[in-house]
């Protein structure tokens, strides 16, 4: 074997929301997934009920999973920890539910989280988000100075509309980035402007803010690979997510198709990954 990518389609991103009030099944959306040639899905790693009927789906179509959970203590990540160990994923993704502003409290939390991640036999990663103890990009590179060591999963458009960067992004700010993919172990597919957290990637006018994402992801592939062991797979998930993430028009629906604009980022991706080492 040798490195590979698997790309993930959010459930969260197939909710429609639309004013005409359908919605698919959760079957629906699974078959959606597989049979669009995604390597798996990402879903709430909270309920044991709603992971078992996912994880018979997934078996069913020959899907792998990100599970997500949001313990707001070192305990609660365990209930997490024992659903996935019994159902099976390829990760657990952690936001952490945390809003300190304090260092070293939050370094006590992240040590406990690892001691139980340890464990288990699946990675553990946490995410940098906004509204969480990643949300800010300045605090939690002052975490990577306590703990080197630290396992991200990077979704950047939280920093890149949280930081409101200037354009075009300076070096010193390309750097911080860099700095986050270097501790970074999946990626979570969004675009950000300055000033929105998820913008149309098919639109034209938006394709400055599109080429910085795949410029960063790119960056993020080989940074991996360089770190990664041999038969290692790096998972990305495309997570464009339905309102009010998603910009809508007057009729109070997507101003896209959400699903369209996933299968172009899927292939993106892919190509940036066969190219991951060139310049």
């Amino acid at each position: 074997m040798s490195q590979q990518l698997v790309v993930f389609q959010s459930l969260w991103a197939m909710e429609r929301r639309n004013t005409d009030g359908w919605e698919r099944s959760l079957e629906e959306n699974v078959r959606m997934i597989a049979d669009a040639g995604f390597d798996g899905v990402s879903a709430h790693c909270t309920n044991r009920e709603d992971y078992r009927r996912l994880a018979e789906l997934r078996a069913q179509f020959g899907l792998d999973a990100e599970g997500q959970c949001f313990p707001a203590t070192v305990d609660e990540l365990q209930p997490a920890l024992e659903i996935a160990t019994e159902f099976g994923l390829h990760h657990l993704n952690i936001q952490p539910d945390v809003r300190m502003r304090n260092i070293k409290e939050c370094i006590r939390i992240l040590d406990g989280w690892q001691r139980l991640a340890e464990q288990v036999d699946f990675p553990v990663f946490i995410e940098t988000h906004r509204d969480r103890m990643t949300t800010d990009l300045h605090f939690t590179l002052d975490l990577l100075d306590e703990r080197p060591n630290l396992r991200l999963l990077a979704d950047l458009s939280h920093y890149l509309v949280g930081r409101e960067f200037a354009w075009p992004v300076s070096d010193e700010n390309h750097a911080l980035i860099h700095r986050i993919l270097d501790n970074s172990w999946a990626l979570h597919g969004r675009v950000a402007s300055r000033e929105q957290v998820q913008i149309e990637i098919s639109f034209e006018p938006h394709r400055i803010w599109v080429d910085l994402f795949l410029e960063w992801w790119k960056y993020g592939f080989a940074s991996w690979s360089r770190r990664a062991d041999e038969n290692e797979s790096l998972a990305f998930v495309c997570e464009l997510g339905p309102k009010p993430y998603a910009i809508i028009g007057r009729d109070g629906n997507d101003t896209t198709d959400r699903w369209q604009e996933s299968l172009m980022m899927r292939d993106w991706v892919r190509k940036l990954w066969n190219s991951r080492d060139e310049p």
